[in-house]
């Protein structure tokens, strides 16, 4: 009989079972239309409607019980999600957001894994949630994103110990850039960067959690980085945040509060405050309808709240079309978007 025993933070799952090997690849892909007056606004100056698609693979290599190799290769068009609306152009990227080599160890009430390689951030709870499928909404939740965001969906590379015992959780990363500015291993300005994390499950699927990250955050060619600053390496950002995941029946509810400093010199440091809460009902076994409400407030900007609201409906065991609207700060900011996402087993060989 096999046993396949889950992280609460692995993602892809770093799994173990009492014998065999394998390879093992899932994927994800995503397509989506929308519609928004913000796409017309400068600088992409484009048409209110667009259409894009990401594509996830995840290929997990079962070395022996305790060995794997895991990760997670991203293939995105521009525009796809929100914040790619106020960029310019188009076109398509692929990054690696996981992959890595995985020590894993379990016993009765508890385990140990320890990684190695590109690394999504141990801050926050929302990157266990990424992908499409596990993602009820359509966007992404404040604070998170890829670019320019205090918490971004990329990976970093470095090292990650994770451990549950009992009930609680525990997370420690030590990585070569901030989570607010992931940075290649071939670039410059790449200064170490700590973030963990604790949490503890009161009872089936209730949990609390806190996390925190801190390090240098900036690089001599970000567009925060102003004359006459102080060198990167001296200039911390720090965060800490709290969440919590309660799910009973059909409910499923999810929250998180954040707090960011962001250290100057050459102006005041920026600080910043944010969090969301999301719930998901489900009608039947193939309709649900989902809404999230989050809010920003900084000392450098206005503070703004957004909202988003979609239904779901499960065509098949593979595929959940969504539609959704998010009200976001601005007249023009109003999104209409459709989703279709489609999750399967592309390949897998397993031996005892």
């Amino acid at each position: 009989m096999k046993r396949v025993v889950y992280f609460f933070w692995l993602a892809p799952i770093c799994f173990a079972q009492e014998a065999g090997s394998g390879f093992d690849v899932r994927t994800t892909i995503s397509a989506g239309a929308f519609y928004s007056d913000q796409l017309t606004e400068t600088p992409r100056d484009g048409a209110p409607a667009a259409a894009g698609f990401r594509w996830v693979l995840y290929p997990t290599w079962k070395i022996s019980s305790h060995w794997t190799v895991a990760g997670a290769i991203q293939t995105q068009s521009r525009p796809y999600l929100s914040e790619d609306f106020s960029s310019q152009g188009y076109g398509v990227r692929t990054n690696i957001l996981q992959g890595y080599l995985c020590y894993s160890q379990f016993w009765n009430g508890g385990s140990v894994a320890v990684r190695m390689g590109q690394l999504s951030t141990a801050f926050g709870s929302f990157p266990l949630r990424y992908d499409d499928t596990d993602n009820p909404l359509i966007d992404l939740p404040t604070p998170y994103g890829y670019y320019y965001s205090t918490v971004s969906i990329l990976g970093h590379a470095g090292a990650q110990v994770d451990a549950n015992i009992g009930k609680v959780d525990f997370r420690a990363q030590l990585v070569n850039s901030s989570p607010a500015n992931p940075r290649s291993i071939l670039a410059h300005d790449q200064y170490a960067n700590w973030a963990g994390g604790a949490g503890y499950t009161i009872r089936q699927g209730l949990r609390i959690g806190a996390s925190t990250y801190h390090g240098p955050y900036l690089d001599r060619h970000s567009p925060f980085f102003f004359p006459g600053e102080a060198a990167p390496v001296s200039l911390p950002a720090t965060a800490f945040g709290v969440d919590a995941q309660w799910g009973h029946g059909a409910w499923n509810l999810y929250g998180e509060w954040q707090h960011f400093r962001m250290d100057y010199r050459a102006i005041p440091v920026f600080t910043e405050h944010a969090g969301y809460g999301e719930a998901r009902y489900v009608l039947s076994p193939r309709w649900y309808v989902a809404a999230r409400l989050g809010y920003v407030r900084a000392n450098a900007f206005n503070g703004h709240q957004s909202y988003e609201f979609a239904a779901g409906y499960r065509a098949n065991q593979y595929q959940v079309l969504k539609v959704g609207y998010e009200v976001a700060p601005g007249s023009l900011r109003n999104t209409v978007a459709l989703q279709l996402v489609t999750s399967f087993r592309a390949f897998s060989i397993a031996a005892n």
